[in-house]
């Protein structure tokens, strides 16, 4: 029984005491797997089409000099978007929805270029902090704008996808709830708008994956 509305986000299970919900992030790991020894599928065919096609498009933003460095986003799109959409399965958990889950992505890649970046390329990175054209008046607080505006970056790519998903589940949740105290003429109109908004989680999934991909793609860039 639902104790209150953020209760099916509560990622603490009743077995044992234990965070089991946390398993529903590796249910990818069973299904992926056979699209590596079985006949090539209808499913196969097109996965390999849109992995394809996201390295291509990675590459392009990265450039030349990232040899297979763009294979870790499409890892990174495919990641989140079978947790999104696990989340739309009912009783499983949505992993994504959590910070727990969106800061531990973000985070790490964001220290990563950091680390690159000013190691290796640190008269690139100072670069950045004064966009060109600035007056010499103005370059002090740009240096201070661009430096927080890059301290924030794995905060807002974990925020943005945290905040997205749980958006549509908590509003799908609502319209349930209401299901046993409204009439028959009423409950028809609900289901219909439970199938549209399903329609529509089932896009934000996909767009929030490859939102968080493209932006760390662009911010992988920016070090090089």
């Amino acid at each position: 029984m639902m104790t209150n509305l953020f209760s099916v986000f509560d990622p603490m299970s009743s077995i044992f005491f234990l965070s089991l919900n946390w398993l529903s992030a590796l249910l990818g790991l069973f299904i992926t797997p056979f699209l590596f020894w079985v006949m090539p599928s209808r499913w196969s065919t097109t996965w390999s089409f849109i992995s394809f096609t996201l390295h291509k498009e990675f590459k392009l933003l990265l450039g030349p000099s990232a040899l297979g460095v763009s294979i870790i986003f499409v890892s990174l799109f495919s990641l989140i978007l079978y947790n999104n959409f696990l989340g739309l399965l009912p009783y499983v958990f949505t992993s994504s929805s959590h910070m727990a889950f969106t800061l531990s992505l973000a985070f790490p890649l964001w220290l990563a270029f950091m680390v690159f970046g000013w190691y290796n390329n640190t008269q690139h990175m100072f670069s950045h902090l004064v966009p060109q054209g600035t007056p010499s008046l103005l370059m002090p607080f740009m240096v201070l704008i661009e430096t927080i505006s890059n301290i924030i970056r794995p905060g807002t790519l974990a925020i943005r996808l945290a905040a997205n998903m749980i958006a549509g589940h908590l509003l799908l949740t609502l319209l349930g709830n209401t299901g046993s105290l409204v009439s028959i003429s009423i409950l028809s109109l609900l289901i219909f708008a439970q199938i549209l908004l399903l329609t529509l989680e089932a896009a934000v999934a996909i767009i929030q994956s490859y939102v968080f991909a493209v932006l760390a793609t662009l911010y992988a860039s920016e070090v090089n």
